[in-house]
């Protein structure tokens, strides 16, 4: 069986930055089984894998893989998948529709296509669940984890916690520059206290007016086998909608550039929103540009 790829840098305009992503144009006949295999070959943050829709008048059937477990629902798969499908096509045709309409385990992923005059350059989705509020964690548990002192989580603007938008992950703000670019996490008290049912991983942030971005982050996941991820869109749509949520205004339309990977060599630049109206959230979406990179075939026994 001969299955066709392609790789893409997402959440970036430059090649080898972003985060890159694997994309099985057409996986059908694959196993879980193999798509879990070919995600832990490719060794990338995820790997998708385009199914046909069960629902016709949806766009395709989306899997996505880390290399050790399979996500519900995440951020630069989308875009990634999104951008690849409208600017390659799978084996039958090039994908023209605007929006695309992705089913996954999450529910149904809307993403619109971002276009520079008639050429696609990246995607904006929207979330396909509301934001979610879970657990607080400790601030003593989150700098163990990630190598930090209790004294350099930020708590004044809301104690870390655990925040979905289909998939969920801690959010924590650290105070300043340096303590983010000192992190480093910990798996031992990953699995002791955030097991990957209950988070997918750490997503640290903080302010960064020094640079031309709202915030800056870095996210770790040890349990799925991205110790860090250089963009992890489904966390810093949840981040968006959290911080939405706790400004006082009734009425707000949040928009948050947010770098990410910067320490790990692939600078990532996130587009974040969301929306709210008479004190309650009614959305949240996240976007950013690609880069096509590779393209090549896998032959795999059937």
């Amino acid at each position: 069986m001969k299955l066709h790829f392609a790789t893409v840098d997402v959440f970036t305009e430059h090649p080898f930055g972003g985060n890159p992503l694997a994309v099985m144009l057409d996986a059908r006949g694959l196993t879980t089984a193999q798509m879990q295999a070919i995600a832990a070959e490719f060794n990338l943050a995820e790997t998708t894998f385009v199914l046909p829709p069960r629902d016709p008048a949806h766009t395709a059937e989306v899997r996505i893989f880390t290399p050790r477990a399979e996500m519900p629902f995440a951020g630069h798969p989308n875009i990634g998948t999104a951008f690849a499908l409208a600017t390659l096509g799978n084996e039958e045709e090039r994908i023209a529709s605007d929006p695309l309409l992705f089913e996954e385990k999450a529910g149904l992923v809307r993403l619109d296509l971002v276009k520079d005059g008639g050429s696609v350059i990246g995607a904006r989705l929207a979330a396909p669940q509301p934001l979610t509020r879970g657990d607080d964690i400790a601030a003593e548990i989150i700098a163990r984890a990630c190598s930090l002192n209790a004294r350099d989580i930020e708590t004044s603007g809301h104690a870390p916690c655990i925040a979905s938008c289909g998939a969920p992950f801690v959010l924590a703000e650290v105070k300043t520059r340096t303590a983010l670019a000192a992190a480093r996490p910990q798996t031992e008290l990953f699995l002791e206290h955030l097991a990957a049912d209950r988070a997918t991983g750490i997503l640290l942030y903080t302010r960064d007016e020094a640079r031309d971005v709202d915030l800056e982050a870095r996210m770790f996941a040890p349990l799925y086998g991205v110790p860090e991820d250089p963009a992890t869109g489904s966390a810093n749509i949840a981040l968006a909608g959290l911080l939405a949520s706790l400004r006082p205004e009734p009425d707000l339309v949040l928009r948050l550039k947010i770098a990410q990977g910067v320490d790990m060599g692939r600078p990532s630049l996130l587009e974040a929103m969301a929306e709210k109206r008479g004190r309650e959230l009614t959305g949240t979406w996240i976007g950013g540009r690609c880069v096509p990179m590779m393209r090549g075939t896998l032959e795999i026994a059937p």
